[in-house]
C-alpha cells in the first residue's frame, strides 16, 4: 500500500504540492491559535464553594456550614469527590467531577444545588463560587509599593481593591483579580458594657440602630407648577460624627443616648490572617491575576501587561506596580527551546548532506519535511484542545529526531540508485523522467520500511494513552505530539 501511495504521489505532483501547501496553511492557522503554556493543566474539574462565616470558631463553621453543603454536593450529577475545609469565619468546599466534565455545566449543577441547601445554612453566612479557573489559572502577579513612604498599607490596599482590580477585570480572559496583603480599613464600633448596661441598651439594640441608619430610601414623586420632584431620604452613614450621632434610646429626662454615648468609633483595619511581604523589606499589597480555564496564558498575560502599563499613569505619584510572579518568561523559554532544536535539526542535516551525499539541495528534503510535520502536529494539538506547552513540544522535539533519520535514509538511498544508473549508463545524463522512475524506485524500495519503523515508535507511546487522572493529563500531551 505504501509503495502504491508513493508512486501515485510521483505521478501526481501537481495535487500533492498543492495539498502540501494547503496543509502548511492549515498547520500556520492552527499554530497561530493554539493556547501557549507552561505546563499542562493537571488539575481535576472543580467547582470551589467559599462562604464566609464572619468572627465563627472553626467548630461552628463546621456544623453549620461546611456539613451541609458538604452533604448535599454529594448528590451532585458527576460528582467524584467532595471535599470540606473548614477554618475560622470561612469555609471551602470543593466538588471535583468525572474528568471530561465541562467546567460550566458542573458549575451550574452546583449553583442548583447551592440554591437548595441555601435555607439551611444561618443567616450571617454569604456562598459564592469560586472563578471558573484552575489550578494553573495563577498566571501573573504584582506588589504595589510605595517609594516616597507617604501612603500606607490601607491605601495601598484600597488602591488596589477599588481601582486596579475591577480594571484588570476587564481584560480578556482574566477570571479573577485576587487582592494580597495590605489592610481593609473599615468603620470599628467598640461598644463598652458598662455604658450599655447604665443605660440599660442591649447589644442587639446597638448593631440594629447602626443597620437601620446606613439605608436610603425613596419617596415617590411630587407635582408642583408643572414639574415632579422625586422625594429621596439620604441618610447612608459618611464620617465618623454620623456614626457617633446615631441615636438609640431617651432617658428619663428626655435626654437621647447617642452611639458615641456608650461606645468608640474609630477607622481601624479589619482583622488579617496573614500578610504579604516583598524580598524581606516590609509589607506590601498587591494582587494576582486568574486566567479563565483553557484560555491562552501568554495571551492573557501580554494583555495583562498592557493593562498596567496604561494604568501606571493614573497611580498616585512614588507608587510603583513590581511584577513578583511571570509564568510569560517560562513558556517564552519553552518555545525557544523548540525553536533551537529546530534549528539544529536543519543545520545538522545540511551539513550531513553537504559532507557525506555532497550535494546540499538534498538538505531541502528533511529541511522542508520537519517543519511540514510539525504544523501537522499543531493541527492534531488544535483538534484535540491540548495547547502549547512544556510536555506538547517535547514531544514535538523527540518526533524531530525520528523524522530527520527517516528524511536522510530517504535521500541517501535516492543517491545510491542515482549512482547505480550512472555506473549502469557511462557517460549518458539521466533526463527527468528517467530521474523521476529511478527516485520512485528508491522510495518504493525503503518507504515500507521507514513507515514500519516509524509505526514502531508511534505505538510505544500508546500505553501513555491509558494513564488515568493526573498521569494522564501529564503526559498525553506528549503522545499525542
Amino acid at each position: 500500500m505504501i509503495a502504491r501511495l508513493i508512486r501515485a504521489c510521483i505521478a501526481n505532483r501537481v495535487p500533492v504540492l498543492l495539498g502540501v501547501a494547503a496543509i502548511a496553511a492549515w498547520g500556520i492557522w492552527a499554530m497561530l491559535r493554539t493556547p501557549l503554556d507552561a505546563i499542562p493543566d493537571l488539575s481535576d474539574v472543580q467547582v470551589i464553594i467559599r462562604t464566609t462565616y464572619p468572627g465563627q470558631a472553626p467548630e461552628i463553621v463546621e456544623t453549620q456550614v461546611t456539613y451541609p453543603l458538604a452533604t448535599t454536593m454529594l448528590s451532585v450529577p458527576g460528582a467524584r469527590t467532595v471535599r470540606g475545609y473548614s477554618m475560622f469565619g470561612d469555609s471551602f468546599v470543593y466538588v471535583l467531577f468525572e474528568d471530561g466534565t465541562d467546567l460550566y455545566w458542573a458549575r451550574s449543577r452546583v449553583l442548583e444545588y447551592l440554591n437548595q441547601v441555601q435555607a439551611r445554612l444561618p443567616k450571617e453566612a454569604r456562598t459564592a463560587l469560586g472563578p471558573d479557573a484552575t489550578g494553573v489559572g495563577w498566571i501573573y502577579e504584582y506588589a504595589l509599593i510605595d517609594k516616597s513612604h507617604t501612603h500606607d498599607l490601607s491605601q495601598l490596599r484600597a488602591l488596589q481593591d477599588w481601582f486596579l482590580k475591577y480594571e484588570l477585570k476587564s481584560v480578556p480572559n482574566v477570571a479573577e483579580v485576587a487582592s494580597l496583603g495590605g489592610m481593609v480599613r473599615q468603620y470599628q464600633v467598640v461598644v463598652d458594657p458598662q455604658k450599655l448596661r447604665a443605660f440599660n441598651i442591649t447589644h442587639e439594640k446597638v448593631v440594629s440602630a447602626i443597620r437601620n441608619a446606613n439605608q436610603e430610601t425613596g419617596g415617590s414623586v411630587l407635582e408642583l407648577a408643572e414639574a415632579e420632584y422625586m422625594v429621596r431620604a439620604s441618610g447612608y452613614l459618611k464620617t465618623l460624627e454620623d456614626f457617633r450621632s446615631i441615636p438609640l434610646a431617651t432617658t428619663d429626662a428626655g435626654i437621647p443616648v447617642r452611639v458615641g454615648d456608650v461606645a468608640t468609633v474609630q477607622i481601624g483595619p479589619e482583622v488579617r490572617r496573614g500578610i504579604t511581604d516583598l524580598n524581606g523589606d516590609g509589607e506590601v499589597a498587591g494582587g494576582v491575576i486568574i486566567m479563565r480555564s483553557g484560555k491562552n496564558a501568554l495571551e492573557t498575560i501580554n494583555a495583562v501587561k498592557a493593562k498596567l502599563a496604561q494604568l501606571k499613569a493614573s497611580l498616585p505619584p512614588g507608587v510603583e506596580i513590581v511584577p513578583t510572579y511571570d509564568r510569560s518568561e517560562l513558556i517564552k523559554r519553552a518555545i525557544e527551546n523548540l525553536r533551537g532544536k529546530l534549528i539544529e535539526e536543519l543545520v545538522i542535516v545540511a551539513l550531513v548532506c553537504a559532507v557525506f551525499l555532497s550535494h546540499l539541495r538534498s538538505a531541502l528534503v528533511a529541511i522542508v519535511s520537519l517543519p511540514l510535520g510539525i504544523l501537522v502536529a499543531f493541527l492534531v494539538m488544535h483538534y484535540q484542545g491540548i495547547n502549547a506547552n512544556i510536555m506538547s513540544l517535547g514531544g514535538i522535539a523527540i518526533a524531530i529526531g525520528a523524522m530527520v533519520d527517516a528524511a536522510i535514509v530517504m535521500i541517501e538511498n535516492a543517491h545510491k540508485h542515482i549512482e547505480g544508473w550512472h555506473e549502469a549508463h557511462p557517460g549518458a545524463e539521466l533526463q527527468a523522467s528517467e530521474r523521476w522512475q529511478v527516485i520512485s524506485h528508491a522510495a518504493v524500495q525503503v518507504g515500507p520500511a521507514l513507515f514500519t519503523s516509524l509505526l514502531v515508535i508511534t505505538f510505544s507511546f500508546v500505553p501513555v494513552f491509558t494513564l488515568q487522572a493526573q498521569e494522564g493529563r501529564l503526559f498525553a500531551p506528549l503522545a499525542f505530539t
